[in-house]
């Protein structure tokens, strides 16, 4: 996981993330919701808006609020669209 950025710029709310998934298949995440927790309980909760790279399966996730820094290079969740939460 780390910020996806240019040159001169860096998208603090923007985060690239490495999916261990079969290329073929990275696209059908896209809208699939990302979960972040650090070491302190603190949960961020993400979306994966577009595919950085089909061949290299990565995807670029969007954070409300951003991720913070110490965060960059630790694992996250994905929750696949299509799986529904359970309600009592």
């Amino acid at each position: 996981m780390g910020y996806r950025r240019g040159s001169a710029k860096q998208y603090n709310n923007q985060v690239l993330i490495k999916v261990f998934v079969d290329p073929k298949i990275v696209g059908t995440l896209v809208g699939s919701k990302v979960v972040a927790s650090d070491r302190y309980g603190n949960v961020y909760r993400g979306k994966i808006v577009k595919i950085h790279s089909f061949s290299k399966s990565i995807a670029i996730a969007r954070f409300r609020p951003n991720i913070p820094g110490q965060m960059i290079g630790e694992i996250v969740t994905i929750v696949p669209k299509n799986v529904k939460a359970l309600s009592s």
